[in-house]
Parts: C-alpha cells; sequence; structure tokens
C-alpha cells in the first residue's frame, strides 16, 4: 500500500469499531497486571506509583500494538506516516495553549458548575485524583509520575485519539462532528464524571489544532503542557 492515503480504507464505524477493541483490550490488559502486582487494594490507601507505572506501560503497550496492526492492515505499514506524527519550531505554541488551556479555559467551564453545585464540583472534588497521584510520588518517583503524566499519556493519547480515532472518523462524517465525537469519547474515557466537563473543552482545543496542523505535533505538545501545568499546580501551588 506504499504511496496510498494514509488509512484511506478506514470508514466510521470500522474506525469506532477499533479502537472500542482497543480500549477494552488496553484497561483489560491494564486491569489484570494491576492485580497481579497489587491485588484489588484498598480503597483508604493509595495505590503505589511502581504499580501506576506498570499498568500505564501495559495499557499504552497495548494501543501501541493495536494502532500498528490498524496501520499495517488499512495503511501504509509507516506509523509515523499514517497517523501524522510530526512536529515542526512552530509547534512550541503548545505550550502557551496547554498552560492556557489548563488555568483559564477548564477554570471558565468549571466554575459555573461549582455555583450550581458546590458540593459535587469543589475545587477539592476537581482535583482529587491529580492530588492522589502526585500524593503518591515521593522522592525519585516523581520522576516516574512525570514521564506517565507528562510524557507518556500525551504521546499515546493523541496518537490514539487525534491520530486514529478523529483521522479515522473525518473520512466518512463531518469534521466539525469528528471533532466534537472524539472529544466526548475522550472527555469520557477518563471515568471521572467531574471532571468531564474541562476534559471535553480541552479535547475540542487538542482536535482544532490537529484540524488546522493535520498533524500530531501541536497536540501533543499542548497536551505535555496542560497535563504538566496540571501536576506543578497540585505539587507546588
Amino acid at each position: 500500500m506504499s504511496g496510498a492515503e494514509p488509512l484511506a480504507s478506514l470508514t466510521a464505524r470500522r474506525t469506532f469499531t477499533l479502537w472500542m477493541m482497543a480500549f477494552l483490550l488496553a484497561n483489560i490488559t491494564a486491569s489484570v497486571v494491576v492485580i497481579a502486582t497489587y491485588g484489588t487494594g484498598d480503597d483508604d490507601v493509595l495505590m503505589p506509583m511502581w504499580v501506576v507505572g506498570v499498568s500505564g506501560l501495559t495499557m499504552w503497550a497495548t494501543y501501541l500494538y493495536v494502532v500498528s496492526a490498524v496501520s499495517r492492515r488499512y495503511g501504509s505499514g509507516d506509523v509515523v506516516s499514517d497517523y501524522r506524527i510530526a512536529f515542526t519550531l512552530r509547534d512550541w505554541w503548545g505550550i502557551p495553549i496547554g498552560i492556557a488551556s489548563q488555568f483559564v479555559l477548564v477554570t471558565a467551564v468549571t466554575y459555573p458548575l461549582t455555583k450550581l453545585f458546590p458540593d459535587e464540583f469543589s475545587v477539592e472534588e476537581v482535583e482529587k485524583r491529580a492530588r492522589d497521584l502526585a500524593d503518591s510520588a515521593t522522592g525519585g518517583w516523581v520522576v516516574v509520575l512525570f514521564l506517565v503524566v507528562v510524557v507518556g499519556a500525551p504521546i499515546v493519547e493523541e496518537i490514539v485519539y487525534r491520530g486514529f480515532l478523529q483521522q479515522g472518523l473525518e473520512r466518512s462524517v463531518n469534521p466539525k462532528i469528528a471533532l466534537v465525537v472524539t472529544a466526548v469519547v475522550f472527555a469520557a474515557i477518563h471515568l471521572q464524571p467531574i471532571e468531564f466537563p474541562g476534559l471535553f473543552a480541552f479535547a475540542l482545543v487538542l482536535g482544532v489544532t490537529y484540524q488546522k496542523t493535520q498533524r500530531l505535533g501541536l497536540p501533543i505538545i499542548t497536551h505535555m503542557a496542560f497535563n504538566a501545568s496540571g501536576l506543578f499546580a497540585v505539587m507546588v501551588l
């Protein structure tokens, strides 16, 4: 399939089906690893950072295996080309975009909800998951936390959601619909209803940066800056 348009034979239905299979497989394998290494755990005890790291690596490896298989089956076989993984110097704009998304956009989206539902959307509740992650990392494990949150997650999630899902949906539905559907899915898969509004708004930003550039460089840098600034906020501020 050399020279063919990347992933040209993917329809919206096929793309969504393959994504769902990847999502289920990645989460099942990660859960198996957590149970095998840590057990069912205790709700009152934070999961050790080494377990978070191992489960994250397992999940990412599964996702990357699936998108690689999709590339071989429906694309050119070149993952970098098929998923448009490319960077330019202009992608540094992702740093201020990501920081603004974290501190301005998410705050603006969440603020009305804190007034309407003060108990459910308090600052403490919205930041709980991030603070739990930060609290589980002490000493050298902070490096692992940084690699998981700021490096690994943005790269893999942008390949899966903008490079694969959004790109695949755009081949047979209106790009605006593909943008919104991908944003909904991205926000929902984090399985944190309290974070959904902010993540949905941020996912729209990521989707637009992808559509404007037709590359993953800008969304990846934006995502990294968003996660890094959020981590900084809960650990330092």
